[in-house]
């Protein structure tokens, strides 16, 4: 990224802070193979405290694997990556050379898949402390604390005592974004979430997605919704074929593209 790839801390989101934030998370030259198939071939990324990335671009590009790579989900073939200005180690070959630091470090990424992930039979109360009890040790009633907390903050205090099963997409996937908050993380996740839903519950998710920009939180994002990715973000990247095609502040992405393959992109999602 250029000089102005990120946005220095902002409060209320979008608007400048007289310092610049600390990077959250850096990727520099990242490389990732599957086999022969080279699905990222040398991409660089930064975000700092307090912006919202978003990462575009159609199927394949690379996006999702961008962003399971910072979680280390895949293991890069290549590449540096820093969380909080700490880089992650690893052997010649891209694995990692410390399991516990990877650990340690993915406790500070929020993760949000497509798909919920919830676990079917614990109540939408047990998916929330499960981690941050049986896993960071914090004691239950603490943990239950939070988890009710967080429940009001995406709007489902009334749930906590029921199954997935018995929830929306919609409200499944609020219950995803509680539960990565309860791990307290630096940066938020997020790899197309609201992908998995019917038209009618997207708004209810994106509108969680958009109070946490607003409140500033770090997030990378992954998202097909154009006209949130617009409003939302500090920074766009727009990925094809592995690499970065196009980036910058989203009024120049979108509204004054210069790849001629952004251009095509973005009517086709229009």
């Amino acid at each position: 990224m250029g000089s102005d790839a990120s946005i220095s801390a902002t409060l209320p989101h979008g608007s400048a802070q007289p310092f610049a934030a600390a990077e959250a998370i850096k990727v520099e030259a990242l490389h990732k193979s599957f086999g022969q198939h080279e699905v990222l071939k040398g991409v660089s990324i930064s975000a700092r405290e307090g912006d919202v990335v978003t990462l575009i671009g159609g199927s394949g590009s690379g996006k999702s694997t961008l962003l399971r790579c910072v979680n280390f989900l895949e293991t890069p073939s290549s590449g540096r990556i820093l969380i909080g200005g700490e880089e992650v180690r690893c052997r010649a070959d891209g694995t990692p050379a410390d399991r516990r630091q990877i650990e340690r470090l993915r406790r500070s990424l929020g993760m949000v898949f497509q798909q919920f992930n919830l676990w079917t039979h614990k109540t939408v109360l047990e998916n929330l402390i499960e981690v941050p009890v049986h896993v960071l040790g914090t004691a239950k009633e603490q943990a239950i604390d939070r988890a009710r907390k967080l429940l009001d903050r995406v709007g489902l205090a009334a749930k906590e005592d029921a199954y997935p099963a018995f929830l929306s997409g919609g409200q499944q996937q609020r219950v995803a974004i509680a539960r990565a908050l309860c791990l307290e993380p630096r940066a938020m996740l997020f790899d197309e979430p609201t992908s998995a839903l019917d038209p009618e519950l997207v708004g209810e998710v994106l509108a969680v997605i958009r109070s946490l920009a607003d409140e500033g939180r770090t997030m990378l994002l992954v998202t097909h919704e154009m006209k949130f990715a617009r409003e939302v973000s500090d920074h766009v990247v727009y990925l094809y074929n592995g690499l970065i095609e196009e980036e910058g502040p989203p009024e120049q992405l979108f509204g004054d593209p210069k790849s001629a393959r952004l251009k095509q992109f973005l009517k086709s999602v229009s």
